[in-house]
């Protein structure tokens, strides 16, 4: 049941599992605000196989600082743990 108190969060059920689940309020809610909120993952192409600049423009739309001085592998590291 949505939370009227928190009208920017699409999918609250979504937001409060991953909450419970130990994640960061921004990161439940960047993913409870998704377009396919509520949906089976699984479909995305894996980290590993994406180019450097697919992994900065990620890095960038979701706010990771310091990623122009990273490399593949670091970009990987800062978006998993983010």
């Amino acid at each position: 049941m949505p939370n009227d108190d928190n009208p920017r969060i699409k999918n609250e059920e979504q937001y409060e599992a991953l909450r419970d689940k130990g994640m960061s309020k921004e990161k439940a809610a960047r993913i409870a605000n998704s377009s396919d909120s509520g949906k089976k993952g699984g479909k995305a192409e894996p980290y590993e196989e994406r180019t450097k600049k697919e992994l900065y423009e990620k890095a960038k739309e979701i706010g990771i600082e310091g990623r122009s001085k990273m490399n593949k592998q670091e970009l990987i590291k800062a978006l998993r743990n983010h």
